[in-house]
């Protein structure tokens, strides 16, 4: 099997956002990696060298993977790991009814690894899963010849081989040093402290790490709400907080409410097994319930902006992704407010630089000022950069109303007024 001085031979179950940038990455760090993708269309288009979602670099990386010879693409998951020395099973865990994580794609892998591993090879958990897991995932194997190990990611969407590249830490939780030491070499050319511990720990950190900055933004947007409402600059008392050594500038920016494919379900996920445990859920629980408010808040304004009944108006809303960056609609805080708006009897029509796709509800348009055409609000619900320099004068002269809400603080309050336009944003009073 592996040691540090050697390249591995890897194989990544789950060629997504996290397992296609790991296997990448890896790749480039000299490994021999196969990506596993049960989507045959999807292993086609790898093989091409194409992501099948947008992420900055990822691209070209897979291209320099498989024209290096390192990095290959297959569906063929017994075959993969005839010789493998870690494989890393990077697969959704949905979250059920109650917020616990579904492990049903995660049984099933390995269920399928478990006559197929080699002795002496490594699992590796990438996919965030439930506190205890790996406890499991040996019990699943019915291996004693096979470590399973916990490996937490924390890539950002928009940001994902950057933040491979350049992480704040790699986690590795094991049972025993020599299958710690195996994986942790996997990530032996990057810079950065490397945290060995007991499984169950490396799962509850990533679990913490993700419901702590939503606590944060849940604060953060509480005092945004609390200078709309009462009066005063969020962005000033934000930035004035984060001069603190002990609070930081990180996560401090208020927004329409936080959303994306992993704080919402991991903070469902964490208050579950605290209740499993019967330890106290209130905080985690405030947080989600302050995030739903705030959502329903910006609805709120925007109805405010056109007398206080949305129905039979049209809204324009620029920005679909659930940040900047990404292709990613999973857990948007534009699509649950795009919600909020058509319940509430509004017409929506919607740009996003990143989005080509229909969005139910919504008349997509190529372009803000197509979408802003006839509008009487327009609604920026994405820090898309180009929404910062929007032609203001343009965008006046095609709305049937005046009324722009700014939840993510881009443009400005003077250049709006010179244009005509009455503009709130998101912190002021």
């Amino acid at each position: 099997m592996n040691n540090e001085n050697k390249p591995a031979k890897v194989v990544v179950v789950g060629c997504g956002y996290v397992g296609l940038t790991a296997a990448a990455c890896l790749a480039e760090l000299g490994h021999v990696v196969i990506g596993v993708e049960n989507d045959v269309d999807r292993v086609v288009l790898l093989t091409q060298g194409k992501a099948p979602f947008f992420e900055p670099g990822l691209d070209d990386l897979v291209a320099s993977g498989l024209a290096a010879g390192r990095l290959s693409f297959t569906s063929d998951l017994t075959t993969a790991v005839t010789d493998v020395d870690v494989v890393l099973i990077s697969v959704p865990t949905p979250s059920l009814g109650d917020g616990a994580a579904d492990l049903t794609i995660v049984e099933s892998v390995v269920a399928s690894l478990a006559t197929a591993l080699p002795p002496g090879s490594v699992v590796a958990l990438k996919s965030t899963v439930p506190i205890g897991t790996s406890a499991q995932v040996v019990s699943w194997l019915g291996r004693d010849d096979v470590e399973v190990v916990a490996n937490p990611e924390f890539l950002q969407a928009g940001q994902a081989v950057n933040a491979f590249r350049h992480p704040d830490r790699v986690v590795v939780g094991a049972s025993t040093k020599e299958a710690a030491d195996q994986v942790a070499a996997l990530y032996a050319g990057l810079d950065a402290p490397v945290v060995i511990t007991d499984p169950r720990s490396a799962e509850l950190i990533k679990y913490a790490s993700n419901t702590y900055l939503a606590l944060r933004l849940s604060f953060v947007n509480t005092v945004a709400t609390l200078c709309e409402q009462g009066g005063g600059d969020a962005t000033t008392v934000l930035a004035g907080m984060g001069l603190d050594h002990r609070i930081g500038p990180a996560f401090l920016q208020p927004g329409p409410g936080w959303g994306g494919s992993c704080f919402p379900k991991d903070t469902s996920a964490l208050a579950a097994v605290i209740r499993q445990v019967g330890a106290d859920d209130t905080l985690l629980e405030a947080a989600l319930s302050a995030n739903q408010q705030r959502l329903q808040q910006i609805v709120q304004v925007a109805a405010g902006a056109v007398g206080g009944s949305l129905k039979g108006k049209k809204v324009a809303v620029l920005g679909l992704t659930f940040k900047a960056g990404t292709d990613d609609l999973r857990g948007s805080p534009s699509l649950t407010i795009i919600e909020g708006l058509i319940n509430a009897g509004a017409e929506v029509a919607g740009y996003d630089p990143m989005i080509s796709n229909s969005v139910p509800g919504v008349q997509k348009e190529e372009t803000a000022l197509a979408a802003a055409q006839g509008a009487e609000v327009v609604m920026v619900l994405t820090e898309w950069p180009e929404f910062a320099t929007l032609d203001l004068v343009a965008l006046a002269e095609t709305m049937s109303g005046h009324q722009v809400i700014d939840t993510r603080g881009l443009l400005n309050k003077e250049s709006c007024q010179a244009a005509g336009l009455v503009l709130w944003q998101v912190g002021k009073g």
